[in-house]
């Protein structure tokens, strides 16, 4: 199935003095998604948000649907939390040692969607037998831990092949790309098959927000 694309601005590129802004001029410039990059300084080297940030984003009443992408060593431990706050979807990756497949279901129960998540690193046939168990594939772009790093174009032959599964499998997972994401190189990865675009320093440098989020949504 041929998604519509989505722009998922990473509120990591923000203003974090003032993140409910920077969450509302995403909404405001017709972003459906913010994407919540969670880090944990174990998995990957950077501390970002907790669930009380999404938690307080929902109090200043964003209703944006919130990409959630934890980044953690333990995801399985920290799942209830992120739906209790807010959280739509939770992705989570495929790297560290736990039961993928048991916290995937968990958080469906917890009533969000799942994702599952794979580094630039790791072959994509560590997640092909979660495909179908999923509503979001996120092939990281860069290593993740910091924003601003450019972005790998080897990760393309990578997303070809997971939407080729997506096809021949008649599956309906979103196929979402984070990484050094730019309207050059979201353009790159439309034509690999990706529908789901995680932006950050590119949409919050961006002169015209609306317009960048405008070209996104006509890939």
């Amino acid at each position: 199935m041929l998604h519509s694309s989505i722009l998922t601005p990473s509120l990591l590129a923000g203003n974090h003095a003032h993140l409910a802004a920077s969450a509302q001029a995403a909404a405001q410039a017709g972003a459906p998604w913010l994407h919540l990059d969670i880090m944990d300084g174990h998995f990957v080297p950077n501390l970002t948000f907790g669930a009380e940030v999404l938690a307080a984003l929902r109090r200043a009443g964003l209703k944006t649907f919130f990409d959630t992408h934890l980044m953690l060593a333990e995801p399985q431990k920290y799942i209830e939390a992120f739906a209790k706050a807010g959280a739509n979807l939770i992705s989570i990756h495929i790297e560290p040692a736990y039961d993928h497949r048991a916290t995937l279901a968990r958080i469906r129960t917890l009533g969000c969607q799942c994702g599952i998540v794979l580094n630039p690193g790791t072959p994509a046939s560590a997640i092909e037998p979660l495909i179908g168990l999923v509503d979001l594939v996120l092939v990281m772009t860069v290593q993740p831990g910091f924003g601003g790093q450019p972005f790998r174009s080897d990760m393309l032959a990578k997303l070809k092949e997971i939407d080729g599964w997506r096809q021949s499998r008649k599956l309906n997972f979103r196929l979402e790309v984070d990484g050094g994401i730019d309207l050059v190189t979201a353009a790159q990865c439309r034509a690999a098959g990706a529908d789901t675009f995680v932006a950050g320093t590119s949409f919050f440098k961006a002169a015209d927000q609306a317009a960048f989020a405008r070209t996104i949504a006509g890939f």
